[in-house]
């Protein structure tokens, strides 16, 4: 073959690959592709992404309570949340996922069974992540009882990667359109692929992970693609809105938990411990009370949970055990059912004490309640409130 002929041919192959590659990251984005490969996600130190939100002056007054947590926050991040909705985020919770990133961020985490033992989180994004734009990860897919417990929030905006979806009472995306969420508030990732998620193969540094365990996003590019969706919140200053979810503000209907400002008690409940799956240590918890911090330190599978984002072991304010039944596997996937609605037994870890208490959601979309033994509303301690939810037959020591 001649040399000119030779470059003609090379020169049309490289042309024709180019035009294949951009083809198809234009279709894989545009169809929500859930493989495409990215490179590092620019972090600082603290593992936040590269934006700052807020200029919130340091003197500033922080006296405005978080609705999900209690916590005070400035008039400015007040300002913020309050034109936005809350994210329900589903995070996974293999080994090989570990550290996730955001957990320690979160307002309220659930806690359950995915299938075969292993459990997964739904993480509540709100006012604590009004500073910062925040990464997520890794995503994964929902869940038929983590919709239910995420309705109790009027509907927020629903974070996962595809779904349960075989026939039956797991079907989790099935669900989801049946009742009105998809088009409404449904934010998942095969409806939106890159860049709102990205695939980080090197979110782990120096460890090779699988496909399943790299999905990442954050709570700005969430908010946006909420934004330009339509599915806001009321904004107080202007009392206008385009087109909010269910016609309302997120939190016209919504009741706040009670909560207290308390100090540590005498002779504090130290550690608590329990396990989702009996003989499976991998997801086998324990709490170790702080009084420094009135919090609760995680520890899973005898390591202290960290958090990507900043390296520290995850703390929460408030630790409540949820009893309730547990069904399965109830098909060859493994699936789990919980049940949702309905009363049930309630250990609250808070301020170094124990309260047994009754659990109460009446319907799907009703608040999830704690009511002590007078018909009272428990009050919690302001911060982070981590729900795990365990078979009735769970022993929990402390």
């Amino acid at each position: 073959m001649k040399k000119s002929s030779l470059l003609l041919v090379l020169s049309l192959y490289i042309i024709s690959s180019l035009v294949s590659f951009g083809l198809f990251s234009y279709f894989g984005a545009k169809a929500g592709n859930a493989t495409v490969v990215v490179g590092d996600v620019p972090q600082e130190d603290n593992g936040t992404l590269l934006s700052q939100l807020l200029d919130i002056d340091p003197n500033e007054k922080k006296d405005q309570a978080c609705p999900l947590t209690g916590k005070y926050y400035t008039n400015t991040e007040r300002k913020a949340w309050e034109k936005k909705r809350p994210l329900a985020v589903m995070i996974e919770n293999h080994p090989e996922s570990r550290p996730q990133s955001g957990l320690s961020d979160a307002d309220i985490v659930f806690e359950a069974i995915a299938e075969g033992g292993v459990t997964r989180f739904m993480g509540m994004f709100y006012c604590e992540v009004q500073r910062f734009d925040t990464t997520l990860a890794p995503i994964r897919s929902a869940r038929s009882y983590f919709v239910d417990w995420a309705s109790g929030f009027n509907q927020p905006l629903y974070v996962h990667v595809g779904g349960a979806n075989l026939p039956g009472p797991a079907d989790a995306l099935g669900q989801l359109s049946d009742y009105g969420w998809v088009g409404e508030n449904d934010l998942n990732q095969f409806s939106i692929g890159y860049p709102t998620f990205v695939r980080d193969y090197n979110r782990l540094e120096g460890l090779e992970i699988a496909t399943e365990h790299t999905m990442v996003t954050s709570t700005e590019k969430l908010w946006d693609v909420g934004e330009k969706r339509e599915w806001t919140n009321l904004s107080p200053e202007r009392k206008v809105r385009s087109k909010v979810v269910g016609g309302e503000d997120w939190q016209e209907d919504f009741k706040t938990w009670k909560y207290q400002d308390s100090q540590p008690e005498a002779g504090a409940v130290t550690k608590i411990s329990y396990d989702f799956w009996s003989d499976y240590s991998d997801y086998s918890l324990e709490w170790e009370y702080e009084a420094q911090s009135n919090s609760y330190k995680r520890n899973m599978a005898g390591e202290s949970h960290i958090d990507l984002n900043n390296n520290e072991q995850i703390k929460a304010s408030n630790v409540i055990v949820l009893l309730t039944t547990q069904k399965g596997p109830i098909d060859e996937k493994k699936h789990i059912l919980y049940g949702t609605t309905g009363t049930g037994d309630v250990l609250i870890f808070k301020n170094g004490e124990v309260v047994e208490a009754t659990w109460k959601k009446k319907t799907r979309t009703d608040e999830l309640q704690f009511i002590d033994n007078r018909g009272n509303q428990v009050p919690l301690a302001r911060g982070l409130t981590w729900i795990s939810v365990v078979s009735n037959a769970t022993k929990v020591d402390y």
